[in-house]
């Protein structure tokens, strides 16, 4: 998406958005953001500020969009829906942005949209972008059913309850996702290059619960860990609540946790800022499309007394971001993990009267140092991967797997058998006399399992109900284990 040079005398609204696709907001950016929702009506107000060329070109388009509406409405051949007609003039206009985060939003999509702002909804717990033209798991949410299923960051969701996702817009596909807790919905997903597999996954209540702490010892140490898992309205009053009882039992150094956070409202990670950045330094700056810059500067009293350090992998998105690259930047604090998602807009959602919205990119956001991060993300100063089963796609074959049956079901499922300790002794999708064993060493270990060598429907549910467990094991997890490590040694 390209920046233009425009003339714009205010910027109105309660919302701004700063996550991936969809994504959780509402603040405002020091003096430039009033507090009143912009509406249609009020950007009409700004029209003597456009240039006269300009304002004449839009008034001779202006025109001819409505001639051609008149043609069509009046002489196609067949009978034309007027509602529909308009609805697809206007996602014709955004979707001529080529910007994945703007949207037109009609009643229904803004109503779910709003709903996704609450406290829970009901769905599968997924942040979704569209990249490429295609539907894309930005980040699934913690503990969520999209979580439980197995999808991953940059899953691309090519088909839903058998239905094509191509040629949708994002919203209408986040529709037919979402639905009633308890129902079931059917994913066609493309991973990587691997052959497209089918995951179903359970809609339940998603709980928008966005901060957890704990400590654990190392090495003598209590280090606290705390996990945000996403931005919302509460977010900054939990986090000042949690880590004020992590300082009162007396924390050694702690770990701030934003993997898989699709990012939320701008104002939170400011006020974050606030209680974690050292003051006098910047949290974010926020850059309009004339490139004028506003700062928004850490309040902080007093630098934090113990070490400090982020954790982030490609699920953290926008104000996750912003957080990392200030804890680096600002604070000079590691970041372990993995590459962040690289999201470096503002979107800025604006009510058209009628119950619909445009939700638009009006604002790059720079880190501390002034970077723009985005489809490039924020670089960890220790890389760490997680093991290969972290990252393996879920074992959903059409048929028994067994002795000479190959392709990428096999692989996956060899990859699995492998991690949960049972070596098939290859991964490349064939399966031989050795898998064949490693399937029966694995059945032998489940109590209700026959043990047959054979993996079928049985044995793949239990394979990925294992392999699930193994991942959300803290023991396996090698970024939280090396950020204890750097905090433990610096503590020292």
């Amino acid at each position: 998406m390209k920046w233009k040079t425009k003339a714009v005398a205010a910027v109105t609204s309660a919302v701004l958005l700063a996550g991936a696709g969809g994504v959780f907001a509402g603040m405002s950016i020091n003096d430039t953001v009033e507090d009143t929702p912009r509406s249609a009506s009020n950007a009409d107000n700004q029209a003597e500020h456009i240039p006269q060329e300009s304002s004449e070109a839009s008034e001779a388009g202006m025109e001819k969009i409505e001639q051609v509406y008149q043609m069509i409405n009046e002489q196609y051949v067949e009978d034309v829906d007027e509602k529909q007609l308009l609805e697809g003039a206007l996602e014709g206009m955004v979707k001529e942005l080529d910007d994945p985060h703007s949207a037109y939003m009609d009643q229904e999509t803004a109503s779910e949209f709003s709903q996704s702002l609450e406290s829970s909804f009901e769905g599968i717990g997924a942040e979704v972008s569209m990249v490429d033209d295609r539907v894309t798991i930005v980040s699934p949410f913690r503990d969520s059913p999209a979580e439980e299923a197995g999808l991953q960051p940059n899953d691309q969701i090519l088909k839903v309850d058998g239905e094509s996702t191509e040629g949708a817009s994002l919203n209408e596909t986040v529709l037919k996702i979402r639905g009633e807790k308890g129902s079931n919905v059917t994913l066609t997903v493309q991973r990587g290059s691997s052959d497209p597999f089918e995951v179903e996954v359970e809609r339940d209540e998603i709980p928008v619960e966005t901060v957890r702490s704990d400590t654990k010892e190392q090495n003598g140490k209590t280090i606290g860990h705390l996990e945000l898992t996403s931005f919302s309205e509460n977010t900054a009053s939990e986090f000042e609540e949690h880590l004020t009882k992590l300082e009162e039992d007396g924390i050694d150094g702690l770990i701030i946790d934003v993997r898989g956070n699709p990012g939320g409202f701008l104002n939170s990670v400011e006020d974050i800022g606030d209680l974690i950045i050292p003051g006098g330094e910047p949290v974010v700056q926020i850059e309009d499309p004339n490139g004028e810059t506003v700062r928004s500067i850490s309040k902080l009293d007093e630098t934090k007394d113990y070490p400090i350090v982020g954790l982030i992998d490609e699920g953290s998105v926008s104000a996750s971001e912003i957080l990392a690259a200030a804890l680096k930047e600002a604070g000079g604090y590691e970041l372990v993990g993995e590459t962040t998602y690289g999201k470096g807009t503002v979107q800025q959602s604006m009510q058209l009267g009628d119950g619909s919205e445009l939700k638009l990119s009006m604002f790059k956001w720079l880190t501390s140092d002034g970077n723009w991060i985005n489809e490039e993300g924020v670089e960890p100063t220790v890389e760490v991967k997680q093991p290969d089963y972290f990252y393996s796609a879920v074992l959903a074959p059409e048929e028994e797997l067994k002795q000479e049956s190959f392709g990428e079901q096999v692989k996956i499922a060899q990859q699995m058998l492998k991690g949960l300790g049972h070596d098939p002794g290859r991964t490349d999708g064939y399966f031989d006399e050795q898998t064949a064993e490693a399937a029966a060493s694995f059945q032998a270990a489940q109590e209700d399992i026959e043990e047959t060598g054979v993996i079928d429907e049985e044995t793949v549910s239990r394979l990925n109900q294992k392999l699930l467990e193994l991942i959300r094991d803290p023991e396996n997890d090698k970024q939280l284990e090396k950020a204890l490590e750097l905090v433990s040694d610096q503590s020292s």
